[in-house]
């Protein structure tokens, strides 16, 4: 086996966002595209010599020849050991826990989140620091910095390594390891949850169904809630991993997922319904005709989390991004807890965990998680949820029922226009980042403007500053409209118009979250005029 030095240069793009580097599968397959990255990372984060690394992806399309280039460039550059999930698969909280449980200096996760699969789909890669969580804005820098500057990578020129046989083997001097994508997973789940208390649950009928929409998730959720917890045979659909998951859209909304919200609203509907994303960091709850929106879902597993054994003795704090809806804030406030809103990405979260300050955390683009790993983790919410009704015996529609009574319901709605020209987008929402200073006592569509500003951040742990975070405008009433660009799509841009409004008053806590949140959002789209500005009179995606 030889090293090989490839002479390159820069190519343009390769900008990493918060969730890593997202683009078009066939740009990651041009010459020299996946290898400049990967060298950018390694040379970002001071090299791989003497490193042990984890890597793994969702299965999809490209995601095994592109884990064979990493590897063999791992070993060219003189790491001492990669931990590779069986048939090059890890979900990406089962990645963050085995980076942490190994002590690993790092992971490669491959995978474009919850945007489609295949050649002509959608291919991600982002790099995950030694506790587990997604790289700092730091070392993202540094590993932009790379990318523009690199001269030339460096790959070891040998044969593909079996990734489908457990056990070692050697690529030049390097250790290559594959492991059970779904033991040490499976382990952590039962150490934080009752499982014979769930396990009891189902043996007594209760019926379930989770739906893995052909990705990573579904090996994972058929070991636990079939084989170790019992639950029917089938319960888990489309359980097994395709390269364009099924040709499906894995993204666990009402929308993409709507198989699960047919079977949930239908006559013969199970007890509990549950989906998960591409790369099992995401998750959708759906009762028997009772949808539970994200921002509800934290709240609620904030309110009954000491029931589950791994969270008994009460939450630090809880922490939200910042389009998520209020209403885990009333939640903490009568534990008396803390509670942070902080920029949407996971990175954020991380450091207010690896501090401390909180256990659970949450955003409204249906990613929740806890201080187990440092990734939001799609199938521990659904454990939790199961924990929770196993020790309540109650619905979830009655579990909603007793939040909102409790606490107000927080009405809320996120409306995507998605693919948006970006010229188009950016003006519409420059020029309404103009127009904030001057919008507080201004009504539109009947609402009065009550504060409006540009959300920042100031990181209580590291101290550092991230600005341009999001549009928001209250209205009287209590009434909150926040615009966002996406930067989890690769065409385009995606505009997020986030729609919220509180309710306290008893006799309109079940009322159409639509019907409801129609004055905002007729208030929000005068402000805005995005119907005139992108020539889009309706949403693709409402959540």
């Amino acid at each position: 086996m030889s090293h090989d030095v490839v002479k390159t240069e820069p190519i343009e793009g390769q900008k990493p966002g918060t969730s890593g580097l997202r683009k078009k599968t066939r740009v990651f397959m041009e010459p020299h595209y996946l290898e400049n990255y990967v060298q950018a990372i390694f040379d970002g984060t001071g090299g791989v010599a003497g490193k042990t690394l984890v890597v793994g992806g969702d299965g999809r399309y490209f995601n095994d020849r592109a884990i064979q280039v990493i590897l063999r460039m791992a070993a060219a550059g003189g790491a001492a050991r990669c931990i590779v999930g069986q048939r090059g698969l890890l979900s990406t909280p089962a990645a963050s826990n085995l980076i942490r449980k190994r002590a690993a200096d790092g992971g490669l996760i491959l995978s474009a989140s919850h945007n489609p699969g295949g050649p002509d789909a959608d291919f991600g890669l982002k790099y995950n620091g030694p506790n587990g969580g997604p790289a700092s804005e730091g070392v993202t820098a540094k590993i932009f910095e790379h990318t523009k500057t690199i001269s030339e990578y460096t790959i070891l020129s040998a044969h593909d390594v079996d990734l489908g046989s457990l056990g070692e083997s050697t690529l030049g001097e390097m250790t290559v390891e594959i492991v059970d994508p779904v033991a040490d997973y499976a382990a952590l789940m039962e150490q934080l949850f009752d499982f014979d208390a769930i396990a009891k649950l189902f043996a007594g009928g209760f019926t379930m169904c989770f739906d893995a929409m052909h990705a990573v998730t579904g090996p994972y959720a058929t070991a636990i809630l079939e084989d170790r917890l019992g639950a029917a045979k089938g319960s888990v659909r489309n359980g097994m991993p395709s390269p364009d998951f099924g040709g499906g859209h894995p993204d666990p909304n009402p929308i993409w997922a709507k198989e699960l919200m047919d079977t949930m609203y239908g006559p013969d509907a199970p007890d509990f319904g549950a989906a998960s994303d591409g790369d099992g960091d995401r998750n959708m709850i759906v009762g028997r005709g009772a949808y539970v929106t994200p921002s509800d879902s934290l709240a609620l597993l904030a309110a009954q989390a000491h029931l589950a054994p791994g969270y008994k003795d009460g939450l630090a704090g809880v922490a939200r991004s910042m389009p998520t809806s209020g209403a885990v804030d009333r939640v903490a406030e009568s534990l008396g807890i803390d509670c942070y809103e902080t920029p949407t990405g996971w990175k954020f979260f991380g450091n207010l965990l690896d501090a401390g300050k909180v256990t659970l955390c949450g955003e409204e683009s249906a990613g929740t998680g806890s201080d187990h790993v440092r990734e939001k983790d799609g199938l521990w919410a659904v454990l939790l949820w199961l924990n929770i009704l196993a020790a309540t015996g109650k619905s979830v529609k009655d579990l909603m029922a007793e939040l909102w009574e409790a606490h107000g319901r927080c009405y809320y709605s996120r409306h995507d226009y998605e693919d948006v020209e970006a010229d188009k987008a950016g003006a519409m929402i420059d020029r309404l980042r103009g127009m904030l200073a001057d919008l507080p006592g201004q009504a539109f569509a009947g609402l009065a403007v009550e504060w409006a500003d540009e959300f920042a951040y100031d990181d209580p742990v590291d101290h550092s500053r991230s600005e341009g975070q999001g549009l928001r405008i209250g209205f009287a009433g209590g009434g909150r409209a926040v615009f966002r660009l996406s930067g989890t799509g690769t065409v385009g841009a995606t505009i997020r118009l986030y729609l919220e409004s509180l309710e306290t008053d008893p006799g309109k806590l079940q009322l159409d979250p639509e019907e409801m949140l129609a004055p905002i959002n007729a208030a929000a789209l005068a402000i805005s005029d995005l119907k005139a500005m992108t020539g889009r009179d309706k949403p693709d995606v409402i959540t």
